[in-house]
């Protein structure tokens, strides 16, 4: 093994052995090198006055080189901004600023212990290095079975973890904290699981309330107390957009210093939060109590980064970076919002009319982008191909009875006439 990644597996073991046992075999081996083209880059950039001949971009006249048919439609920002490499962590001052907004969002964490967010190309790239860092083949990872299906990609199909599901809601349609504890208990033998928490859920729109939020944190420490160490993931991809009285922030701040054998890892991001999908700017957080044991986690992300995509892009970073600086960024975003939770609301008034209630029931929601219809008479599938080669109207089938709907990518004056149509589709279905 590299001296380097021993180093930093002993200042884990030093400051939690815990965290070291959570690590997969990728995870202890990964390290981010001291010596190399970027350490040795970094020093000429601070010493080398005269000629720097280090780093591999091009330069012309003392900035970055760069054609005009790019940099015309990009005047408002300097080529340094935009063209260099970011370092591989992402620009520091973005890290600062989006550390600062989630202690402003999350009252929860402060004073806690937790490192500096560091930069990923968004919240994929973010689980993916969780995978990376925390998952060997034959690991449980545990989430919910209405869940977002790249986690089966990212955890059963890349890392051959073992996929433990349990049922999201109970028969009083309330998140399942028992379901989860259950899960988390089965791996005592194990004395490891990783727990995936994605609120608002992808599929559902759903997030819990506060005491569902209490629960499913004491199912954590309860896992914990009976000595499993346990990775917790909060999934916080559509943070920000809660549109009813359930919890208000993520459960990361409340997991934060809660047990030495539970790891709280947020990733977050741009994506959604700030309506920039393509952009790719997302974040991935850790969070313990010894210093030493969140450098070496940061140190062994950058490994991980460096041995993928290098670093992230540098151009949407400065955007993201430009827009959280801005003096009309938070009521342009609460505009933004507005018009989203509008559309929630007349989704939630339409399926409350008694219009529908004969060919389907609907999962509780309450934030987000989506909501799921439970049909009662006719397969999700037959009704999506139906409705998209009937009507031109696409949704998501999910199983035999769940039907996807994404309130957020439709005007609420069009609400109606949408699940007007899908209703006419299952009537048509049916036969009627």
């Amino acid at each position: 093994m590299n001296p380097l990644a021993e180093q930093l597996n002993e200042s884990v073991k030093s400051g939690n052995r815990h965290v070291y046992d959570m690590l997969s075999t990728l995870g202890k081996e990964i390290y981010f090198p001291k010596e190399g083209i970027l350490s040795q880059s970094a020093e000429a950039s601070a010493h080398a006055k005269k000629y720097n001949a280090t780093i591999g971009i091009a330069t012309e006249n003392g900035i970055p080189m760069h054609l005009a048919a790019i940099q015309d439609t990009l005047s408002a920002y300097k080529p340094q901004d935009l063209y260099p490499y970011a370092p591989p962590a992402g620009k520091p001052e973005l890290r600062s600023v989006w550390r600062d907004k989630m202690i402003q969002e999350n009252p929860s964490l402060e004073g806690k212990s937790f490192g500096q967010p560091i930069v990923t190309n968004a919240l994929t790239h973010g689980l993916s290095i969780v995978a990376d860092l925390f998952v060997d083949e034959g690991d449980v990872v545990i989430y919910p079975d209405k869940n977002w299906e790249n986690y089966e990609l990212t955890f059963g199909i890349r890392r051959h973890a073992d996929i433990v599901n349990f049922p999201l809601f109970t028969e009083d349609m309330t998140f399942n904290s028992a379901g989860l504890r259950e899960a988390l208990l089965a791996q005592k033998d194990k004395g490891k699981a990783i727990v995936i928490l994605n609120f608002p859920n992808n599929p559902t729109g759903y997030t819990p309330g506060a005491k569902e939020g209490g629960e499913i944190v004491a199912a954590i420490q309860a896992a914990a107390e009976e000595g499993i160490n346990v990775v917790v993931v909060t999934d916080d991809a559509y943070f920000g957009l809660f549109f009813e009285d359930s919890l208000h922030e993520s459960l990361f701040g409340k997991l934060a210093g809660l047990h030495p054998r539970i790891l709280p890892i947020k990733v977050d991001g741009a994506t959604k939060e700030e309506y920039v999908w393509g952009f790719r700017v997302g974040f991935i957080t850790y969070a313990a109590e010894d210093q030493a044991v969140l450098t070496a986690l940061e140190q062994k992300t950058l490994g991980i980064i460096r041995a993928t995509i290098s670093s992230g892009a540098h151009p949407s970073q400065t955007f993201v970076l430009h827009a959280l600086k801005s003096p009309e960024f938070t009521a342009q975003k609460e505009e933004k919002f507005r018009i989203m939770k509008g559309r929630a609301n007349k989704v939630k008034a339409l399926l409350d009319s008694g219009k529908y209630g004969d060919v389907w029931e609907y999962y509780p929601f309450n934030s987000g982008y989506f909501m799921c219809l439970k049909l009662k008479t006719v397969a999700a599938e037959a009704l999506r191909q139906h409705l998209i080669h009937q009507y031109g109207i696409g949704t998501i089938a999910l199983g035999e009875t769940d039907l996807r709907i994404a309130f957020s990518c439709i005007a609420e004056e069009h609400l109606e006439e949408l699940f007007d149509l899908i209703y006419q589709g299952v009537l048509d279905l049916q036969g009627k």
